[in-house]
Parts: C-alpha cells; structure tokens; sequence
C-alpha cells in the first residue's frame, strides 16, 4: 500500500506537472516555493474555505509581519466534523479505573452542541477566551470544539499544575468561561480540585461563568440531525493559547493561528506519520503539553482519536500496552524517557504480546537515544521508529517522520516539509556534521501569531530573534548528519523540558525562595547527556532540608518540577548585569570545556565556576 507521502507526490506530478526524485529536492521545492506548496496541501487534503485566500504567501523579512492566505475564512471544528458520517469511532478513550469507552462521530456532535449552547448562553462570543483547568477526556475535547465553534478561543492547563502556575497563566489572556474537573485520579489516588477552582474564580475578575465536566461527562448518541452551527474566521485568527515555561517571568501566551494550525497538522500527522481515516492515533499527553493539541488534529483526518487518562504506569508499567492492544492503536506516541524506562524494565506485553497492527512508534520531548530507537525496533520490527522535535512555539515539529525511508538510529530522519530548517553556528554561519543552532531561516506557517498583550512584538522579538536578528533561533542544540538527518542534543537555551512539558526556571526559584535556609539557588537540566536529570543548586550556609524542598516545588507547581538531586553550593554565578548563568553551567555539566562554555570576564563573581567544574569531575 502507497504511503500518505507517495500519493502526495503522484499528486504533484498530476496536478502540477512536479517530478521529483528524491525527497530532498521535494523539501527544497517545498521551501523555495511556499505558495505552490501550502497551496498543494489545501488541495490535497480538501480542506474547506468558507473564503478562499487573495494570496497564499507573502515573505516580508521581518518574519512575524509575513502574510498567510490574506482575507481568507476557515473553521477548524467544521474541518473536523466534515468526518461525521464515518462508522469508526471519533474517541476510544480509557482511564486509570478501567472504564474503556468508544464515542461515535454522531455522539461526539451532539455533546459539543451541548456545549455550544452553555457558551452562547453565557454570551461567549468571537474572540472571548474559554480556559480549561481539565483532565484529558472526550468532554474537554467537546469542550475545545464548542469553544472553536464560535470563534472563541481556547487555552487549557492540566490538573496537576498547581494554583500559581494556572493562575499566572489564565489571568494573563483574561478568559470568560472556565471548563474544569472538580475531581480526578492519577497513579491510584483521587485529588480535588475544588479548592483551587473556588480560588482562580475568585481572583480572577474576568471569568463570569463556569462548569465542572465532570457533571457533563455522558455522550448520547443520538441519531437526532443536530443544529452545530460554525463560525468561520480569519486564517490568521486565534485558535488556542499556550503558554512558554516561564523562564525569565510568568509564562509567556502564545497565540497561534487558525489556518497555520489547520494546514500544518494535516500535513504533519499525514505526510510524516502516515496517519489516514482508518487509522486509531494515540499520543500519551496532558491538557497542559502542545501534544494534546497535536494529538485531538488527528481527527482532521478522520482517524479515531485515542486518549488514556491517568498514569501510564498505574498499575503497573504495561497499562498503556494493554490499551494500546484493545483500541488496536496504528500510531502510538510518548515522550522519549517513556521507552528508555519501559525498555530498561520491559513490561511482560512488550515481551509476550503481538504489536503488529502498530504502524508506528513516536517520541518526542526529548531526544530519542540510539540505544533506545534499535530497543524499539527489536521489540516493533515491522513499526515505523519516529522521533519528532518542534515545540510550544509552533504546536508541531520541525524535524521528524519520512515513512518512504529507513530509520538511521540516534536520528530524527528529516526537515518536514514547508520548514526551512537550518543548522547555524554562532557566527550565523551554515554547518553541516557539526553541532549547532537549529534555526529557522524562512518563514514557517506555524510560528506564532503573536504573544499575548506583546507590545510592539518585543517578547517575540527577543524570545526568537535576538540571537541571529532576522532568523528564528529555537534553542536546541543540534547537528544536521551528511545522510540528511537530524541529531538533537537538548536545549541550547535555559528552559527546562521533562517529558515535553517546558518548565521555566522561574517556578522554582520562586517555590522555595522564601525558605530561611535557602540564599540562592540554580537549576539544571541534563538532558543531552542520556542522565536526564533535574539537579537544583542551593546556596546556603545552613544545613538544606532536601525532602522539604522537593515537597514545597510538588505542592506550588507539579510533580514534574521536582528536581532528581538536591546540592549544597557556595556561591551561584551571575553575569555582570545580574542574570543568573543557567545555560553555560548546563555546558560545563554536559562535559564541555570551560573556556567553551563561559567567559569570566562576563560574570560578577568568576570564581563560582570553579566550583561546579569541579562538581563535574568529582559527581558526574
């Protein structure tokens, strides 16, 4: 059977007289002519237009200011329900008790309606931001469709952020409605959100109305025609925030655009991952990860959308296995630390157990390691191995999938196509077989919009192109192989990534720096060195209460903000201008040389490095 990828190219060569022969030429093409391309997906894929575009593509060299299919009108959601009269399932969805559940398009419908309604009701309208402090499961989905419906736009954060981390990204965009659980369940514990959800409605003026989900979690499936109305906007108009870890301040919203999100998803979930209509897709996330946004696109295609709800290691290490083998999911996904730990301890499904039907095998969030990709294969030998590596910042990947080649273990196969992706020293200088900037070096559909409340695009301007001026820089550290493939080493900027979800810095300093013992304190991420651990500095000339810490940073923000391992240091170095030096104390941690990663002539107190270079050679 073709791949997703060749029937696009016989596309090519049909309706636009396009040969070519390798697919690097194809990306080359892909990049160099934006508009033919962007245009080719549209058609490709069928995507509806209420207004078709005056033009597709308009490159300024400011980036941001480039054009995106100008003056034209789409909907996301009627995109989606397009699909309503397939007989597979929309959902398949499971959760830590047990329940398994399927939920057909019709059902599906009937409960974003329902939804529908309650916002009209409450007068949300166009523009007006809807928030969900939600578990991941077929209501807050219906949630987000109903919310996309009619214009308004979206944001989520999952249970288990604490009430600063919700509250300093939800009072930012000012929502109108809030969707949350009251209760939910992770790792065989219930939790409640009561308390919290009590509080954010109270200290957050512009929310006037709410509704718990968990009274709201039955879907009829009523063969009634339903009056689903759709409003369709702008291209360029919001369709969901999400929120930057938080590194240098509160978390910073990004707002992403409607059509970017369409357009992109439909090719990156199709051409690269080879998702089609018949295929059941599940990528493990929380409401708080882009990858619950990427992961509900699937339903564009209209392939069934594959959610589990809990731990997935709750029971025990097979849980998402045995999920995967009754939904007979085609394209599994989860962060890279998922399968170096499941391969270190293999549940008795991965050994016993016929996977077959799994079409392929995704990780992202961090580097997919060589040792684990050639663990995958053994264990999914007739499975696509994929690595993808893109962001927040673009709710995609950059780099990831080419189902028509072979899998060179240790690397991310290719460049996705329409991203002009480039490997950049610090000179700005273009290399190959080296490590360096992965940098943008072309317009991308998928960049954001803007950033929330960013007066003349200055956030944005320093968040992307501060370090090359004209170029995206997107902080990994990467290096491109003579086989067109791609070799991520782990961020080149100081935020934080545990399992894909991007931490700021911020959090927890801001956590624990009112301890009496706590003076100072730096925290690092090794996530380039296979360890991938979250090691916290705490300068103090007091005996550091290391189980108190931790036990303070789970409750303010979350269980992934809890460091591995706790040290007693002297001093914390600072720049001249009193920034704290987070990335070159994560080089000197990875084992690059000193004078690599650090000028003392920069730094107020020079001397405070020595220390943590010795730390490397002593500790690590």
């Amino acid at each position: 059977m073709k791949t997703i990828l060749n029937r696009y190219i016989d596309h090519l060569k049909l309706n636009h007289n396009l040969v070519f022969d390798s697919y690097k030429e194809l990306h080359k093409w892909s990049i160099n002519e934006m508009s033919d391309f962007w245009e080719s997906i549209v058609n490709f894929f069928e995507i509806e237009f209420e207004k078709k575009p005056e033009t597709i593509y308009k490159f300024n060299e400011n980036f941001i200011n480039s054009s995106w299919f100008t003056n034209s009108k789409i909907s996301y959601s009627k995109n989606i329900f397009k699909n309503d009269k397939l007989t597979s399932p929309a959902i398949k969805y499971q959760d830590e008790s047990g329940t398994y559940i399927e939920i057909s398009w019709n059902s599906l419908k009937n409960k974003t309606l329902e939804f529908q309604n309650i916002l009209v009701k409450n007068k949300v309208g166009v523009g007006d931001r809807v928030v969900g402090y939600c578990s991941n499961t077929p209501e807050t989905v219906a949630a987000f469709l109903a919310t996309n419906s009619i214009g308004a736009v979206w944001s989520s954060c999952s249970p288990d952020f604490g009430y600063d981390s919700v509250y300093d990204r939800f009072n930012q965009i000012q929502p109108k409605f809030l969707f949350y659980h009251s209760d939910y369940s992770y790792g065989g514990r219930n939790y409640s959100l009561k308390s919290k959800v009590t509080k954010l409605k109270n200290s957050i003026d512009s929310i006037s109305s709410s509704i718990d989900l968990c009274s709201k979690s039955t879907f009829l499936n009523d063969s009634k025609k339903n009056s689903l109305n759709f409003i369709s906007v702008d291209f360029n108009h919001p369709i969901w925030i999400l929120f930057s870890s938080g590194t240098t301040g509160k978390p910073k919203a990004i707002v992403h655009r409607t059509g970017g999100m369409i357009l992109e998803h439909y090719k990156a979930l199709a051409i690269h991952q080879n998702v089609d209509s018949t295929d059941s897709y599940f990528w493990y996330s929380t409401t708080g990860w882009m990858m619950w946004n990427y992961a509900l696109s699937s339903l564009l295609l209209g392939s069934t959308l594959c959610i589990y709800n809990g731990s997935p290691v709750y029971p025990d290490s097979g849980v998402l296995w045995r999920f995967a083998k009754k939904s007979k999911i085609n394209h599994f996904g989860h962060g890279a630390v998922f399968y170096q730990t499941q391969l270190s301890v293999p549940p008795k499904e991965l050994i016993s157990d016929d996977f077959s039907f799994i079409k392929t095998v995704g990780s992202t969030g961090s580097p997919l390691f060589k040792e684990t990709n050639i663990g995958l294969s053994k264990i999914f030998p007739k499975s696509h191995i994929i690595s993808l590596s893109g962001g927040t910042d673009v709710c995609t990947a950059f780099i990831g999938g080419n189902p028509n080649d072979k899998v060179i273990p240790g690397e991310i196969q290719c460049k996705m196509l329409g991203a002009s992706i480039e490997v950049w020293d610090d000179n700005g200088k273009e290399i190959k077989n080296k490590m360096g900037e992965l940098v943008l070096s072309k317009p991308f559909i998928s960049m954001p919009l803007c950033f929330w409340d960013d007066t003349n695009q200055e956030k944005y301007k320093k968040s992307y192109f501060s370090k090359f001026n004209k170029v995206w820089s997107h902080g990994d550290w990467v290096t491109e192989t003579s086989s067109g493939g791609i070799i991520v080493h782990g961020r080149s900027d100081s935020t934080l990534n545990r399992s894909g979800v991007r931490i700021g810095t911020s959090e927890i300093y801001s956590a624990i720096k009112d301890l009496s013992y706590v003076e100072d304190s730096l925290i690092i991420h090794l996530d380039n060195t296979g360890k991938n651990s979250l090691i916290l500095f705490v300068k103090s000339n007091m005996l550091i209460k290391k189980d108190e810490l931790k036990a303070i940073i789970r409750q303010k923000y979350s269980p992934r903000h809890v460091p591995d391992l706790i040290f007693q240091t002297p001093d914390i170095p600072y720049t001249i201008s009193g920034k704290k030096v987070e990335v070159p104390i994560k080089k000197i941690l990875s084992g690059l040389d000193q004078k690599d990663s650090v000028s003392k002539d920069s730094l107020k107190n020079p001397e405070s490095i020595d220390w943590f270079r010795e730390f490397y050679k002593n500790q690590l």
